[in-house]
């Protein structure tokens, strides 16, 4: 093989280390990235909490100052989150011509022994250090029920069973294995069903009503034996739980009637008695923290005009620390300055790649919002259809760069907090050639449920009826498929006395 030179022309996209971290911040969440603000804030000394605002640094360059909590009006889209590159003169990093010689150290030994443990999470001077709730816990059901077994005066042996009873509740409160399964995991042979048995109806009746059950019947059992006796229709109640439970599931109220004796008024107040009962008791203990959403976005009407703007209290303003930049041209080590001149390369590009990010979340959120103002004013029936591609066409990006831009991203509205996700639906044709979003569908359905006559609740078919008479074509399936994701019964399951 004879060997040649060849000399070729041509384009590829080469992912930088800064253009990696702007894709990669850009698909961060509000509390993943403070978290990564933190990590910067402590491995970058040329970062840190502007708390004062841009009064501090009048003096330095204005590259040096980025507010990255809300986006300049009328900037334009960094194209560093869209797939372009952007690049930055090598020397950048020399700041000796617009930094002054000597900069005033505002601080004293009270501003730093008193704040020094305070988290860095607000966007301004005011106290930002997170509280617990008061009241919440992390116990589970099971450390609830030992305690309550601590109390109890157990045998050895009973509370070795109490143990293994305990240890086999589920989340929901229900005992997940058969007294049998119970019985082999102790590996005790002179252990008889009963003892576990007579174990079992004690930890039945520890704090909540109804924990250790065994079905649905049991607990809703055990609930109603918690109620006092005088109560007008609480035997009713516990006939109708102990032997006509199947009747009840079926809904077969007339059945029920003849059993009970009981008129419609009667068997009305004792089915309402029952429903009023808690079918997972085990969900009344805390299991962990709540978890916190905070907005990226938020969107208000003034004057007529639907507004968007960012959460100014979603990330700390940051800027490069002008007293370590400066120490750049004081330094005479070579090693010692190119190490601050890195610090200082790697603060910019941070910089700039959280300002991308804002102002690419912006300019999302500012598009969707102008697509789906009907559903700001009306509500979720007004819902429009809307795919990733509208919104990248219209802002110009790629659609991978909008589902980044929207995941895990949440808009504040006058409606409620909603992830950006949730403005995007599939949709289905109308009868005058337009588009119904899934959402809008839903909503209708949830409506139309929510109408229907107890007694004679609306079949899939009739409701995919109602919805073509108002000319919207959706199947029979479609309806059913909506009204499951919903989580509404069928309409055997809701029938119910008028």
């Amino acid at each position: 093989m004879k060997q040649t030179l060849q000399l070729r022309l041509g384009q590829h996209l080469t992912m930088t280390p800064q253009l990696q971290q702007a894709i990669r911040l850009l698909q961060l969440s509000t509390l993943e990235l403070q978290t990564e603000i933190q990590d910067a804030l402590d491995s970058n000394l040329m970062l840190e909490v502007d708390e004062e605002g841009d009064n501090s640094t009048e003096n330095a360059e204005p590259a040096d100052n980025y507010t990255v909590a809300e986006a300049p009006p009328g900037a334009e889209t960094s194209e560093s989150a869209t797939g372009q590159e952007e690049s930055e003169p090598a020397g950048s990093g020399d700041t000796s011509s617009e930094i002054p010689e000597d900069l005033p150290v505002d601080s004293s030994w009270d501003d730093i022994y008193d704040n020094i443990a305070a988290p860095v999470t607000g966007t301004s001077g005011e106290s930002s250090q997170d509280y617990e709730i008061s009241g919440t816990t992390s116990e589970s059901l099971q450390d609830y029920l030992r305690w309550q077994m601590e109390l109890s005066h157990f045998s050895d042996t009973d509370h070795a069973i109490a143990e293994v009873i305990i240890d086999s509740i589920d989340d929901d409160g229900y005992l997940g294995c058969s007294i049998e399964e119970v019985q082999q995991a102790l590996g005790d042979e002179e252990i008889e069903l009963d003892e576990v048995e007579a174990v079992l109806h004690r930890i039945q009746h520890f704090d909540p009503p109804g924990v250790a059950a065994r079905d649905l019947r049991e607990n809703l059992s055990l609930q109603l034996r918690q109620f006092p006796l005088e109560h007008p229709r609480l035997q009713k109640a516990r006939e109708l739980v102990e032997h006509h439970f199947d009747l009840l599931a079926h809904r077969d109220y007339a059945q029920l009637q003849r059993k009970l004796k009981l008129n419609d008024t009667e068997l009305r107040e004792v089915i309402q008695l029952i429903t009023s009962l808690n079918p997972r008791p085990g969900g009344q203990i805390a299991t962990g923290q709540p978890e916190y959403i905070v907005p990226d976005v938020i969107v208000s009407k003034v004057k007529g005009q639907w507004r968007v703007e960012l959460n100014p209290d979603a990330a700390p303003k940051l800027r490069i620390n002008p007293h370590y930049a400066s120490l750049i041209k004081q330094i005479k080590s070579d090693e010692d300055s190119n190490t601050l001149k890195n610090h200082l390369q790697e603060a910019r590009w941070f910089l700039k790649s959280l300002t991308s990010r804002n102002e690419t979340l912006l300019k999302v959120a500012t598009s969707i919002v102008e697509r789906q103002k009907d559903f700001l004013e009306h509500g979720e029936e007004a819902m429009k259809a809307l795919v990733l591609h509208d919104i990248a066409e219209e802002v110009e990006m790629h659609e991978s760069t909008i589902s980044r831009v929207t995941t895990k991203k949440y808009m504040h509205t006058p409606r409620g907090i909603y992830e950006l996700k949730y403005f995007f639906s599939s949709h289905v044709s109308t009868s005058s050639g337009g588009e119904a979003s899934a959402t809008a569908i839903r909503a209708l359905i949830k409506k139309l449920i929510a109408a229907e006559t107890p007694s004679k609740p609306l079949s899939d078919s009739k409701i995919a009826t109602i919805l073509s008479d108002q000319g919207i074509n959706v199947a029979r399936r479609t309806v059913a498929k909506y009204r499951e994701a919903l989580a509404i019964p069928p309409s055997n399951e809701r029938k119910r006395l008028a």
